[in-house]
């Protein structure tokens, strides 16, 4: 547990991180360092992209998956890292 309480606090201290999101399979938060209201919004929308996503790499090809989804728009750089049980969303400033 120790070893996860590092590397959250290592990602979270790069330059430009704005936030950190764990999410279960069933796109319930964790743990997240955005206030509540963001890190449930966040935390439904990246859900159901990551599910579509995933379901359209394994539709091109059954025995392929998801492994990253990096997003950028001009505001935000949204990063997500999927697991079997769990993902990773960071936000970051994309400028910085």
């Amino acid at each position: 547990m120790a070893e996860v309480e590092e590397t959250l606090k290592r990602i979270q201290a790069q330059k430009g991180v704005q936030g950190l999101i764990i999410v279960n399979s069933d796109g319930i938060p964790i743990r997240s360092t955005l206030d509540n209201t963001s890190t449930v919004h966040y935390a439904g929308l990246i859900h159901q992209l990551v599910m579509k996503a995933r379901s359209t790499i394994r539709d091109i090809d059954p025995l392929n998956d998801l492994t990253f989804l990096r997003l950028r728009s001009k505001k935000n750089e949204i990063m997500i890292a999927p697991d079997k049980d769990y993902f990773m969303i960071v936000i970051q400033n994309p400028s910085d």
